[in-house]
């Protein structure tokens, strides 16, 4: 079975999914997100994301 390739269109994301490709990219990770797909990164990678990624909800939350 052949995997789907899906070119990521980074100009035209949902809010939260261009918040992970940013934090993605702050921590060093986004070439290999983009060549590998999520899958190639760690538990303790992908963990860090999302925790980055509920600690900026709650800061925008708190500004409005």
């Amino acid at each position: 079975m052949a995997k789907k390739e899906k070119k990521i269109d980074l100009q035209n994301l949902e809010p939260d999914e261009q918040l992970k490709y940013e934090i993605a990219r702050e921590l060093g990770l986004l070439d290999r997100v983009l060549t590998d797909g999520w899958r190639s990164l760690s538990a303790k990678e992908t963990g860090r994301i999302g925790g980055l990624m509920t600690k900026r909800r709650r800061e925008q939350k708190t500004e409005l």
